[in-house]
């Protein structure tokens, strides 16, 4: 579906290489430009591919992609990414404020030399204001955001997730989305943009209806206090052999049924949401704590009451019929070796007429330095022997 789109990739970590991986799953095509001297921390992380020296995740986040190598201190670097924006005239960048403009190829030194460039700065605090230049984590993020503050238990406080929520959830999806909106209103004017997505900002919409309850009353929500987080029976339980059951009936005939099928109607009239909420849960815990958790999978596996089991990743990637039905999990080639196949997430959105394909997945670091440059008219053993290549 975004065949025509063509994009510069300068991110590294997750949230940037998510959002390019995203838009060249739906056929764009995605250049990133890396440095051999500045290794990304994300395509370190182990496992490797046996026999290889490339990391899962590295081709994971490169599917679909090519990337080279180039030295952006170096001053011949600027002079080819401006030749590339004439024809990738998408660029995506996930340095610190004002970074990229010390190098020569900040929006305004890109703009002047292709009007219609469209420029994405991801970063975790934004463009301006006090943090701006501020370094940040996932964490920190969410920290920050008010998110943590009604998040986990009271005695204990919050606890890691163990998700990307900021990198992913906000950092990745809000700049495809900007991008997006970016070509749509180019397409109708010619306009080119520029993009300023902050992580910290995605977060804000994420405090959701506690957020907005805060915002028109001044009241806040605490821990084990909100519909979703502890206030109401809505949670997760432990069963007898150390396991977990989430337990999502909120709804009436949700929760007639929850209680029914746990042995205890007399719990229905009081609703998930009951005055004594704390004794209830106690209530609940203690009835999910006498059966293992197959047991409880067979008791709601034909009820409609919204109750599931937690899932260990062999559960969800290899065994769940729903994930392998939506094809959530695909086998993909290696670049370059087409007998040799790994296998990564798939891609979460699902359109009839034009479906999203795998075509292979990521290449090592500079793996296609020589390809892209040589189209563009470079004599790559000359820009080697320059330094430019970092190599």
């Amino acid at each position: 579906m975004l065949h025509d789109l063509k994009i510069l990739d300068f991110t590294t970590l997750l949230p940037g290489p998510y959002a390019t991986l995203m838009l060249s799953d739906m056929g764009a095509q995605v250049i990133k430009i890396s440095s051999p001297q500045r290794r990304d921390l994300v395509l370190e992380y182990e496992p490797f591919i046996e026999g290889t020296d490339l990391s899962a995740n590295e081709a994971w986040l490169g599917r679909g992609k090519r990337n080279i190598y180039l030295d952006l201190k170096h001053p011949q670097a600027k002079d080819i990414i401006k030749k590339l924006i004439m024809d990738y005239d998408i660029v995506i960048e996930q340095f610190r404020p004002g970074v990229m403009g010390r190098l020569g190829l900040g929006y305004e030194d890109l703009r002047a030399v292709n009007p219609r460039i469209i420029y994405c700065s991801l970063t975790g605090y934004g463009q301006t204001g006090p943090m701006a230049e501020r370094a940040g984590h996932d964490c920190n993020y969410m920290a920050r955001s008010g998110n943590l503050s009604m998040a986990g238990y009271a005695a204990s406080g919050p606890a890691p997730t163990n998700m990307q929520i900021a990198d992913i959830c906000c950092g990745s999806m809000n700049s495809v989305i900007g991008i997006l909106a970016a070509v749509h209103h180019r397409a109708l004017t010619g306009e080119g943009e520029y993009i300023d997505v902050s992580m910290l900002d995605g977060l804000i919409p994420l405090t959701g209806m506690d957020g907005v309850r805060y915002l028109t009353t001044g009241q806040e929500t605490g821990r084990e206090e909100g519909r979703l987080g502890g206030g109401s029976v809505y949670g997760y339980y432990e069963t007898m052999d150390g396991r977990y059951l989430s337990v999502g009936s909120l709804e009436p005939k949700f929760w007639k049924a929850f209680c029914g099928a746990i042995g205890c109607p007399e719990l229905t009239e009081g609703g998930p949401m009951p005055a004594n909420v704390r004794e209830i849960r106690k209530k609940v815990a203690e009835v999910i704590l006498s059966k293992p958790l197959d047991e409880w999978k067979e008791i709601f596996g034909n009820l409609d009451c919204c109750v599931e089991p937690v899932s260990s990743l062999k559960e969800a990637l290899d065994d769940d019929a729903q994930i392998r039905e939506r094809e959530m999990v695909w086998e993909l080639p290696l670049a370059g070796n087409e007998d040799r196949k790994v296998r990564q997430p798939g891609f979460p959105i699902r359109f009839r007429n034009k479906p999203v394909r795998g075509r292979e997945a990521g290449a090592p670091l500079g793996a296609h330095t020589r390809q892209v440059l040589e189209e563009y008219g470079y004599d790559y053993e000359s820009l080697k022997r320059s330094g430019v290549l970092g190599l």
